[in-house]
């Protein structure tokens, strides 16, 4: 008996080994971001000076996201599509923020290189987070890929998206694996997809566009829906009817 529970013991001891508690945060700490939470708040370093989270955020929607360091080659072609996109952004009255695993002395050298690669000029702040404690935060972190660590022994980030509303509610999440580029379009695309939800009362199909039809929610009666939308109501089954708020 003695013997069976040493041996689990052991086999219990060689289990955690590979998830070592400097990839995150103790689970009484770790906070759980879901949909519809208020975004955890933070004060931070950036290229802009020293931020106050939610007060950065102010009255505006946010896009924070995370970026694994600094001089990567992934890293470096995303930020300068999104600064390439900063007309877009602000139409819709969205703040960017990004954060790196490295200083902000590092930070400045790089936006040299990323606004000279893109031919641009990054004009939003990028975090400094070279302890990981605001990617340990918002569990940015990558539990399947534990040799994506600096030489400390500390885990990269790996490539999350934050859509945070004006009321500091995390609206929508997107993780990427440090391998893969995300898409500046589909960024753009959702954010337009909250906000048309949240002024019009609607949902959106797949792919959806502005401009393109969108969907009457299940909650509203066809009958009710006729007299709100102006446009008028396209029934295709009881439970799918289509509309149009472009005007």
């Amino acid at each position: 008996m003695k013997a069976h529970v040493q041996a689990l013991r052991v086999v219990n001891t060689v289990k955690t080994l590979p998830f070592r508690r400097s990839f995150a945060t103790p689970s009484e700490t770790q906070p759980r971001i879901r949909l519809g939470t208020e975004a955890p708040n933070f004060s931070a370093a950036t290229t802009h000076g020293h931020i106050d989270f939610h007060k950065f955020i102010s009255n505006s929607w946010a896009i924070l996201f995370s970026h694994p360091a600094d001089f990567t080659p992934v890293c470096t072609t995303e930020l300068g599509a999104f600064a390439k996109m900063r007309d877009e952004f602000e139409k819709r009255g969205v703040k960017m923020i990004g954060l790196s695993a490295n200083d902000t002395s590092s930070h400045e050298q790089w936006i040299s290189d990323i606004n000279e690669v893109s031919n641009t000029n990054l004009h939003f702040p990028i975090i400094a987070d070279p302890e990981r404690k605001i990617a340990f935060l918002y569990d940015m972190l990558d539990a399947q890929d534990l040799t994506n660590i600096d030489q400390k022994g500390i885990a990269f980030t790996i490539r999350s998206v934050f859509i945070i509303d004006p009321a500091k509610k995390v609206r929508l999440t997107m993780m990427y694996p440090a391998s893969c580029g995300r898409n500046t379009t589909e960024v753009l695309r959702v954010i337009d997809s909250l906000q048309t939800g949240d002024a019009k009362g609607v949902t959106t199909p797949i792919d959806w566009k502005v401009g393109e039809d969108v969907i009457v929610p299940p909650s509203l009666t066809t009958e009710d829906a006729r007299k709100k939308f102006t446009a008028g109501v396209r029934e295709v089954k009881p439970y799918l009817r289509y509309t149009n708020v472009s005007n």
